[in-house]
């Protein structure tokens, strides 16, 4: 039942190029970043990588999307990432864009056992019809664009509505960051970290978690866990410095009225 891992290296073991990894964290909070340093450190290439956004230029998934370790995201949004939209502009990187909740629900559908499920989000749009651009040629045409979905009628309160299919993500690794965590891998998430973080270690097929404070068992209040170790498999304690070493995405300063 003990979890831990002592090294980046030994907590990432198994994760080779071209693999799928769920990374979790929202814009730059929750992001696994010591787990995304070992994966740049270790030149591990050509990964599909699911994430809300793709960190920004020099932090997260960014570091390794300016190493040309990424070949393909599934994320909701560019954000503040210009590597990212000059990637998928030019045609070096296929970008599945998905709408945020829709992204949610294939990560958590995909760790629950759901192959699919029916969303209206989309419905009268490219997302269904087809034709977004995945990716685009070098001479700015358009390589891969997205299929059409099935899209059927049902009836909710006596309202017919028109629905979506949407198919499920279950990667081969995911990647989270917790504030903390015990030996068993139960994890409590820090305010809006919560929002990806527990999706992505549902669907990720072996779930490793590095944690801002380790804990022992029992020391965890069950009604605060977030996320149950049956869904984490390596456990990795960051050190104080690891622990504080965090970004902020956009600093907004408001000038004091004493001044």
């Amino acid at each position: 039942m003990d979890k831990v891992v002592a090294t980046p290296t030994e907590a990432i073991a198994g994760i080779t190029d071209g693999m799928t990894l769920a990374v979790g964290g929202f814009g730059l909070c929750g992001i696994p970043s010591v787990l995304i340093a070992e994966l740049h450190r270790q030149g591990i290439k050509d990964l599909e990588a699911v994430s809300n956004n793709c960190g920004v230029d020099d932090w997260g998934l960014g570091i390794l999307l300016g190493a040309q370790q990424i070949r393909r995201m599934i994320s909701s949004y560019v954000g503040e990432n210009k590597e990212f939209a000059r990637q998928y502009l030019e045609g070096e990187l296929e970008v599945e864009l998905t709408p945020q909740g829709t992204l949610a629900e294939r990560l958590r559908a995909g760790g629950s056992g759901i192959p699919a499920f029916f969303t209206p989000t989309g419905v009268g749009s490219q997302v269904a019809d087809g034709g977004l651009p995945w990716k685009y040629a070098a001479d700015g045409s358009v390589e891969i664009a997205s299929p059409p979905k099935e899209v059927r009628t049902f009836s909710l309160h006596g309202q017919p509505r028109e629905y979506v299919l949407e198919e499920a993500i279950v990667a081969d690794f995911g990647l989270v960051r917790a504030a903390r965590g015990d030996r068993h891998g139960n994890l409590v998430f820090n305010r809006s970290s919560r929002n990806f973080n527990p999706l992505a270690a549902m669907a990720g097929r072996i779930t490793v978690a590095e944690v801002e404070e380790l804990v022992e068992p029992g020391q965890l209040d069950p009604d605060e866990i977030h996320l149950p170790g049956i869904y984490v498999q390596r456990v990795l304690p960051l050190t104080p410095q690891q622990a504080a070493d965090k970004r902020i995405e956009r600093r907004t300063v408001t000038e004091s009225k004493e001044a």
